[in-house]
């Protein structure tokens, strides 16, 4: 899988259209272009090839020449002679270069796939409508695109092991395995961590984990996804809900600053399974397994999902006059704001610092790396607090001058955002000197010390964006409603701020948050939210060349990060 962006553009055929390319592009690739579909199973882009099912043929040909003279040799008609390959090729083992002609539509190759998906066929249990891969089977579909409608095979077939748990997230029915081994390949070139291969031989061939060894790593479930059968499905999600009842919302995971982009799965506000969405640009088709459950909190035992004074249940309404009274008692301020927040929170969160004016303190959370889809930064949009000046530099782990000032009487009020103090090194009775307004989504030791808690909404609950650590902008869509009564966070805050302020509380949108953010920020300069490409939208790095952070601080701006490994781009 070479780098195609640098490739000179060679013309090729395909079914008589004419097209250019990329040398060395994938003739299904290729294909694909022109809207030409070439089944195939053991074909994935972002994996080496390996040849194994064969559904793939095409016919291939190449312009014809004189041996002695080099020159074209032309037909009848005065156009370039075309030399036929004898037998069809594969086309997943086919590279464009200047002159390839390919057939995908000829009597001889619809021969060929009938006679695969035949032989695909024969110990297959058809079963379709029990199969948890109903609806998203390239069998079952090439079967009745590509197969011939009936089936010849009378004998018994080979029954082979179902339920077989290669992991703790991953199940395998080995009697829906087509061999293909996009899981062998993806555990060994892009998890590195060779654990599966294929023991015994023909039919009785069988995926398996090699001994003493499990399927394991973090990004085990990938495997589900690229499978193109029934045969790997999820341990959370298996025979759950069918496919075509769920709902898909795009996403991004919110587990680390590489801003993984996601496709949530819900039906009737319940969220069922999250997948990767294809990205290039950040995470090309993979996400970690930890990030697949971060759905599990939306319905977590500790959600808080209504307004609480001193500990007591009340109205919303009642819950924002009392954050007012707070507000005004106060004396001095100061503001926890989070990496979790969106862009347009983060920019409303400033604006509510204006009113009543203190300092704000943002908190670095950390964790291990994984090299891969995992960053050390385990927030979503910590940049985006620096490109709307929230914080001027970068948060800390430890918020000792902000104990300090309780200490000193500095500060009488303070307004948390998702943030549990105590990891952050202050104490208990650091927080008894002082009024606290936390909001967040899930109680924690701040939330139980606090006089008012205004519950927020998760990001499968609310849409906006975030920066990710290449410093791209990215959207994310609200995929369930949030718990009832609970407003927005970008209404939650605008409602505080036009209660301070005596205004007429207008609800905001995000279409006019963008307004003032793209006219006030530099950095945002010309940006619409409803135009940011479903790719994210790279930040110029210009417009962060008066930023300190950027150099000195490791937010080193890198515009595009590669994740695949290099044993597998060249292949």
């Amino acid at each position: 899988m070479s780098d195609l962006k640098n490739a000179p553009l060679v013309t090729i055929t395909i079914d008589g259209q004419e097209l250019q390319v990329p040398a060395g592009m994938n003739v299904i690739a290729a294909a694909a272009l022109i809207g030409k579909e070439i089944p195939h199973y053991c074909y994935h882009p972002r994996l080496s090839i390996v040849g194994n099912c064969r559904m793939c043929m095409v016919e291939l040909g190449m312009v014809m020449k004189d041996r002695a003279t080099g020159q074209v040799i032309l037909d009848e008609a005065g156009k370039p002679k075309i030399g036929w390959a004898p037998k069809p090729a594969i086309g997943c083992g086919t590279q464009a270069v200047n002159g390839l002609h390919v057939k995908t539509d000829t009597q001889l190759v619809k021969d060929c796939q009938k006679g695969v998906m035949e032989f695909l066929l024969v110990n297959h249990p058809l079963d379709c409508p029990i199969c948890d891969q109903a609806g998203e089977c390239t069998l079952q579909e090439f079967a009745t695109d590509y197969g011939q409608g009936y089936s010849r095979f009378v004998e018994e077939k080979n029954v082979k092991p179902k339920r077989t748990q290669l992991g703790p997230r991953v199940m395998l029915d080995d009697e829906r395995c087509i061999l293909c081994a996009r899981c062998i390949r993806f555990c060994k070139e892009i998890a590195g961590e060779d654990v599966l291969g294929f023991v015994d031989r023909g039919s009785y061939s069988t995926l398996t984990c090699y001994p003493g060894k499990a399927l394991t790593n973090n990004y085990s479930l990938n495997t589900v996804d690229i499978c193109p059968v029934g045969a790997l499905t999820s341990t959370d999600f298996r025979f759950k809900m069918r496919v075509w009842f769920l709902k898909k919302t795009d996403s991004i995971c919110t587990e680390s600053s590489v801003g993984v982009n996601t496709t949530v799965w819900s039906r009737e506000g319940q969220i069922y399974r999250i997948t990767p969405r294809e990205n290039g640009e950040v995470n090309d088709s993979w996400m970690a397994d930890s990030g697949r459950a971060l759905y599990e909190k939306v319905e977590a035992p500790e959600r808080l999902k209504c307004p609480k004074i001193n500990g007591n249940t009340v109205p919303l309404p009642e819950a924002i006059d009392r954050a007012c009274e707070l507000f005004d008692a106060a004396q001095k301020v100061a503001y926890v704001a989070s990496g979790h927040m969106s862009v347009e929170e983060q920019f409303l969160f400033k604006e509510l610092t204006h009113v009543q004016p203190g300092d704000i303190y943002g908190v670095m959370h950390v964790q291990e790396a994984d090299g891969f889809l995992i960053s050390a930064d385990s927030t979503p949009n910590m940049r985006g607090g620096l490109a709307v000046g929230l914080w001027e530099d970068l948060p800390q782990k430890q918020l000792s001058a902000l104990g300090d000032k309780i200490d000193n009487g500095a500060v009488t009020l303070l307004v948390v955002y998702n943030e549990d103090l105590f990891e952050t090194g202050l104490t208990e009775a650091q927080l008894r000197k002082v009024e606290i307004i936390y909001l967040g989504t899930h109680r924690n030791r701040t939330s139980e010390y606090a006089d008012l808690v205004l519950p927020t909404l998760m990001a499968f609950e609310k849409s906006g964006s975030f920066i990710n650590q290449q410093w791209r902008l990215q959207t994310f869509a609200q995929a369930v409603p949030g718990p009832t009564g609970l407003l927005p966070d970008i209404c939650l805050m605008e409602h505080l701020r036009s209660h301070l302020v005596g205004e007429a509380y207008v609800a905001p949108t995000l279409t006019g948050i963008w307004g003032r953010l793209s006219h006030e920020n530099a950095l945002f300069k010309g940006v619409l939210f409803n135009k940011i490409p479903k790719t994210g939208q790279l930040l110029e790095a210009e417009a962060f060349a008066h930023h300190a952070f950027l150099e000195g601080k490791g937010l080193h701006y890198e515009p595009k990060v590669t994740i695949i490994p290099e044993a597998v781009q060249a292949s």
